[in-house]
């Protein structure tokens, strides 16, 4: 076994469970957990996230998920655990690049957050699936991937939830204080029940890098400052909840993607231009990064890890998009090239995000997605040799 690769987390889900999340982003009817609305559901998910995990462990991952098989979406699910939130179908679904770039792909339209109440984080349904992780890893080390709060917090105020006369919260500063109330609960059971690993995936860090063009904070009419404040509102919302999670004895962790949708992405920017903030300011013991292509930048990006000996960064140069096996000599390449500026023995690898953010997961099959683990498996033995 090699530690030095990682799964970003989730993984391609069954046909026979798929046949239930295919009927949930068109009910505008049940709310979540989806599966007291299904019945045979849960009976299915559990035994399909049994499997996953056996495979896991069959193919030497060091440390182990339930695929986010309970996960009909990335970050939603998640959100319409907390109470206080209702799950809507909204007017459209998030906007893609198609696979060529050339047009837009819409998803999936169940995407509304209404804040009906304060939020909460206490007695979430992800802690009683977390538990049921640990029963089925046993004696594996396993992680819960979450979203961040800062992303979050983007999605809620950037919604009509904030302000006016029936709004819980009338401003942007009682929302991001209740969320971080919401997060601290949550953060603390997970704790309670012997959680050691926690992930915050994030999407939104790309917005703030000039270089991408679709970020919506370019152009002459756009104050700098304010986005500037923005960016360190994010960064002070999430270290927030990571220093209670330290606190707390947890391993606080960041997957950070450009958008992952049926093999499609969201947009570019380089992490060069964001280095001085997320990358340098979050304070994750472990960063999950995207290099599968060329619209992360240079590997060079990675000069701000230098006076941080204790964070690790995961070198996401392996596509979980294509269904082909990946360009081994462009992995060492990069590696090499990335083990001049970090110790080598702080980076590992991975594929750039999970094969399924989304339940209808990426274009390959089950088949090859396990081939391109066994492949990741290949070279990071190869470059930093078998540990145990």
């Amino acid at each position: 076994m090699t530690d030095k690769f990682q799964i970003v987390g989730s993984l391609l889900r069954p046909e026979e469970l798929l046949t239930y999340k295919t009927q949930i982003e068109h009910r505008d009817d049940i709310q979540y957990p989806f599966y007291e609305s299904f019945e045979g559901y849960e009976k299915c998910e559990t035994e399909a996230i049994k499997q996953v995990v056996k495979k896991e462990i069959e193919h030497d991952l060091s440390i182990i998920t339930d695929g986010e098989f309970s996960k009909s979406m990335w970050h939603l699910d998640f959100v319409w655990g907390f109470g206080g939130v209702e799950r809507y179908i909204a007017d459209h679904g998030y906007f893609f690049r198609d696979v060529d770039g050339s047009s837009k792909y819409e998803t999936r339209k169940d995407i509304g957050l209404r804040i009906t109440g304060e939020l909460s984080g206490k007695n979430h349904h992800f802690i009683q699936l977390f538990k049921q992780l640990q029963d089925t890893a046993g004696d594996q080390q396993t992680k819960l991937c979450v979203p961040s709060p800062s992303h979050i917090f983007g999605e809620l105020s950037w919604s009509d939830n904030i302000g006016g006369t029936d709004a819980v919260y009338q401003n942007n500063q009682e929302l991001k204080a209740g969320l971080v109330k919401a997060y601290k609960e949550f953060v603390e059971e997970f704790a309670s029940v012997d959680g050691k690993i926690l992930q915050f995936d994030d999407c939104l860090w790309e917005l703030f890098a000039d270089d991408n063009p679709n970020s919506p904070f370019t152009g002459e009419h756009i104050k700098q400052e304010e986005v500037q404040g923005l960016a360190t509102e994010f960064i002070d919302i999430n270290n927030t909840v990571i220093d209670f999670g330290h606190s707390l004895g947890l391993k606080m962790w960041t997957h950070n993607c450009r958008g992952n949708y049926d093999s499609r992405n969201m947009g570019g920017g380089s992490y060069a231009k964001i280095a001085n903030l997320f990358l340098k300011q979050l304070k994750y013991d472990r960063f999950f990064l995207e290099w599968d292509d060329d619209r992360a930048g240079s590997i060079e990006a990675l000069e701000v890890f230098k006076d941080r000996p204790e964070t690790e960064i995961v070198l996401g140069l392996l596509s979980s998009k294509t269904n082909t096996l990946d360009d081994e000599e462009r992995v060492i390449r990069l590696l090499d090239q990335a083990s001049k500026i970090i110790d080598k023995d702080r980076l590992l690898l991975s594929h750039q995000c999970g094969f399924a953010s989304c339940d209808g997961g990426n274009e390959l099959s089950e088949a090859e997605q396990w081939a391109k683990i066994v492949q990741g498996q290949k070279i990071a033995k190869q470059y930093w040799g078998s540990t145990v």
